[in-house]
C-alpha cells in the first residue's frame, strides 16, 4: 500500500479532520506506543499502520 492510499483511506473512514487528528494525536500501542506519523516517518509500512488503526477503531472487515 502506498502512503498515499493509506490517507485516502483515513480520510474516507474518519473524515480528512479527524484523520489528520488522528494520524498526529493517537498513541497505538500496535505501532510501538507511537503515533501513525511517528511510525511512517519510522519506516512502518502503511499497511501496518491501516491494520493498526483498523483494530483499535473497529473498522468493519469490508472496509479494511
Amino acid at each position: 500500500m502506498r502512503l498515499t492510499h493509506f490517507r485516502v483511506l483515513m480520510a474516507e473512514e474518519f473524515g480528512s479532520v479527524r484523520a489528520t487528528s488522528l494520524a498526529t494525536d493517537h498513541v497505538f500501542a500496535e505501532l510501538g506506543g507511537r503515533t501513525v506519523n511517528e511510525a511512517l516517518e519510522a519506516g512502518v509500512e502503511p499497511r501496518d499502520a491501516w491494520r493498526a488503526v483498523c483494530a483499535a477503531f473497529e473498522v468493519p472487515l469490508e472496509r479494511r
